[in-house]
């Protein structure tokens, strides 16, 4: 029986630059600290790719056995993946941070009412929006189908990723001016 790694996408490889194969790295992590010297990434393409340097202030990265244009040119518009298992490893977070694989899926709740359930998360400016599918229940009695709710303090009492439920208030308000 095989298990299947969950992995994440974590930069979008760019344009060679410079003739020693150098590449352009778009970083799509909160965690740029992971790319350093030594780290492996799987692309979509099949590839695994051990980082030789990265130059955060050039957001330029040069992998193993690509250290030429002619050879690094075959990443570009590649996407770096890593699992969630190195993720947790490698990227270190604060006690009451968590990584949004950690978010996705959780139900919501306010005053003990089931609000909906987090099925994305969009980064609007510096704020993270949790996406809510509506509970059904609030679907039949009119609500929309989905609606946002930012992921700050006004609004976020507490996540416990044991009973898989975020803690809201004013939660309920958002929904009804959805």
């Amino acid at each position: 029986m095989s298990s299947k790694v969950q992995l994440l996408e974590v930069a979008k490889i760019g344009k060679v630059v410079g003739l020693g194969g150098e590449l352009k790295l778009h970083i799509h992590s909160d965690f740029p600290e992971q790319f350093k010297k030594g780290a492996t990434f799987k692309t979509d393409k099949g590839l695994e790719l051990e980082v030789l340097s990265y130059n955060p202030k050039r957001g330029l990265v040069l992998f193993k056995d690509y250290e030429s244009r002619e050879k690094s040119i075959v990443l570009v518009n590649s996407y770096l993946m890593t699992s969630v298992e190195d993720t947790r490893k490698n990227c270190n977070i604060e006690e009451d941070e968590f990584f949004w694989f950690d978010i996705l899926g959780l139900n919501v709740k306010e005053d003990g009412m089931t609000l909906g359930l987090v099925s994305d998360i969009e980064r609007i400016g510096n704020v993270d929006y949790l996406v809510l599918k509506s509970d059904e229940s609030l679907v039949k009695d009119g609500f929309s189908k989905t609606f946002y709710i930012p992921f700050i303090e006004r609004y976020i009492l507490d996540v416990d990723r044991t009973s898989r439920v975020v803690f809201v208030k004013d939660g309920l308000t958002l929904l009804e001016s959805s």
